[in-house]
Order: C-alpha cells, then sequence, then structure tokens
C-alpha cells in the first residue's frame, strides 16, 4: 500500500542547533531499542453537536466535508482534510445525548474538544509487536468502519496504546484496509492554503519527567528539549516527531482539564511555509515563540472550546 508523502516537522530544523548536543543520547537510545518515527495520521475533537463544530470551523475559514456514520452506529463525523493527507476528525453522537458505546462518550458528552490522536501504519500487527516488547500495554487490533455520504463504505484496524481511551497519551494505531484516499482527501476550504497540515499534537501529562520516559520507552527517542511557556506551563519536544508534552507550572486551565478529563490531547497545531499569510488569511495574532518556532492560536471560544494553533517559521 502507498505511503503518503511525509511532511518534514517545522521544530525539526529549530532542533538542528542543538543536534550535536543530542547526538551521544540519542545513539545510546538506539542501543536498546531502534527509534520509531511517528507518522500523524488524524487528530479528533469531539463534541455533542456536529453542525455545531461545523459551523465554527467553517466560520474560522476551514470548512470540513461531511464524513458520515462509523460502523459502531453511534457516532458521525466531519474533517477537515490537509494537503499532506492529515486530518482533522469532528467526532459528535448520531443521536443527540446517545454516546454509550464509543471510546469518547464522556469527551462529547461534555463537549471536551480535544481528544485524540492517531498514528498510520502498514504493519500494525508488528507495531503492536515491538511495543509490547518494550513493555507497553496494547489492546487486541479492532476493525473499524465509516460509510461516506456517497455509500461508499471504509474500513480499517486500529489498536489502543497504552493507558487511558484510545489515543489518549500514546497514540492509537490505525491501518487501512481499503485505500486510504478514501479516507481522506484534501477539503475544497484547504487547497493552497497556507496550513499544509498537522505538525504537533500538544498532550497534556500530569509529571513531564513521567510522560517523557514513557514516550522514550515507547518509542526509543532519546532526550527532549524542554522550555516553560506562561499558558502551558513545561514543555518537552522530541526533535522531529509530532509531540510535545505539555505539564501544568502552576494551575491554570491546564491542570483545570487534566482534572477533569485526564492526561491526553489538550491542544493541536498546524503546519505552514507562510507564517504571515496565515495570520492574514485567519486573522490571527498575538504570536509567541516555541522552541524558536513562531505559534499563533485562534480563539478557543470561537471553535467550540477545541484549541487549535498554527507553527512555522
Amino acid at each position: 500500500m502507498p505511503r503518503r508523502k511525509i511532511v518534514p516537522h517545522r521544530l525539526s530544523v529549530a532542533a538542528l542547533v542543538v543536534a550535536s548536543s543530542l547526538l551521544s543520547s540519542l545513539l545510546m537510545a538506539q542501543e536498546k531499542q531502534s527509534a520509531k518515527v511517528l507518522e500523524l495520521d488524524h487528530v479528533s475533537i469531539c463534541g455533542p453537536d456536529l453542525d455545531a463544530l461545523q459551523k465554527a470551523f467553517a466560520d474560522a475559514g476551514m470548512t470540513p466535508d461531511l464524513g458520515g456514520p462509523h460502523g459502531n452506529g453511534v457516532t458521525q463525523m466531519a474533517l477537515v482534510g490537509f494537503e499532506d493527507q492529515s486530518y482533522i476528525e469532528l467526532i459528535s453522537p448520531i443521536k443527540p445525548g446517545v454516546t454509550e458505546g464509543s471510546d469518547w462518550a464522556k469527551f462529547m458528552s461534555a463537549d471536551a474538544g480535544n481528544c485524540a490522536w492517531a498514528v498510520s501504519t502498514n504493519v500494525l500487527l508488528q507495531d503492536v509487536d515491538r511495543l509490547k516488547k518494550a513493555g507497553i500495554t496494547v489492546g487486541e487490533p479492532k476493525r473499524g468502519s465509516r460509510k461516506r455520504p456517497d455509500g461508499m463504505s471504509l474500513e480499517w484496524i486500529t489498536a489502543q496504546v497504552g493507558p487511558g481511551t484510545p489515543g489518549s497519551v500514546l497514540p492509537f494505531s490505525i491501518e487501512d484496509q481499503t485505500p486510504r484516499v478514501w479516507r481522506v482527501q484534501p477539503s475544497d476550504s484547504m487547497k493552497g492554503a497556507p496550513v499544509f497540515g498537522i505538525e504537533s499534537v500538544i498532550v497534556g501529562v500530569n509529571d513531564l519527567n513521567t510522560g517523557i520516559a514513557l514516550f522514550r520507552k515507547a518509542y526509543g527517542w532519546a532526550e527532549p528539549l524542554t522550555e516553560t511557556q506562561k499558558d502551558f506551563g513545561k514543555l518537552a519536544y522530541f526533535p522531529g516527531e509530532p509531540v510535545i508534552l505539555a505539564a501544568p507550572a502552576n494551575g491554570g486551565w491546564l491542570s483545570d482539564r487534566l482534572g477533569h478529563f485526564g492526561e491526553g490531547p489538550v491542544a493541536f497545531l498546524l503546519g505552514t511555509r507562510d507564517f504571515p499569510g496565515t495570520l492574514k488569511k485567519y486573522k490571527l495574532n498575538n504570536t509567541k515563540t516555541w522552541f524558536g518556532q513562531k505559534v499563533t492560536w485562534f480563539d478557543p471560544a470561537k471553535l467550540k472550546g477545541a484549541r487549535l494553533g498554527v507553527i512555522g517559521q
């Protein structure tokens, strides 16, 4: 099965300046286990009303495409597809208030916003075996499906990795059983847009060192770069990988979020090759710097509470 074209992560450019200092750590990690490079498949935003989520994203300049109901008979989705073939999934119950039977029931009912992330693979069973050998808890592979509005049925296999709900701290893995292009295409609203895809998932954790140790154990990565941001707390970034860990420094919204929903995705960052053009198109401001890269955020109040930002040079 052909793989989608991987767009290099922008944060890895900034990390080049410290490559020499990380080399020894990287070599040590690779002696224990070959480092695994993650390929983001999609991220999920949960809510009780799909129409409301679609309108919020359309108003922000990212009009979603209706994706159809899942085979579980409980949830339905719409998606914002990007040129790198990653996508944002907007997921809600088919029947208002009826969420039982979905792994993300509590997130939809509570209008949680950011709720899951997934990485794609062509060798799911091999990945499951490798993770188990690394001492990571992995669920039994499960089949899933979705029926598009045009009647076409899509099928895949997923495996939950690590604790919590699927795609909470560690991403769940997904392998297509039908062509991936059936599952996602760039949305018309994103063709030619200054943002090209999902760059990073911000995973909220209670303790930064514990979170770092879990990812290094699962994927054989070297020590991350760290810094502190006022709005998010203590951050850890693994150069070249699509994940940043965030742990509360002094209370705040992140501490409240973790207390209510537990550890998991708290924000997503889109990548851009044209940061000024992104600011202009989406009317964004209040730029900050994360790990040497410019970062700006959409107003969460306008995205039904979801936290979505853009990172680039």
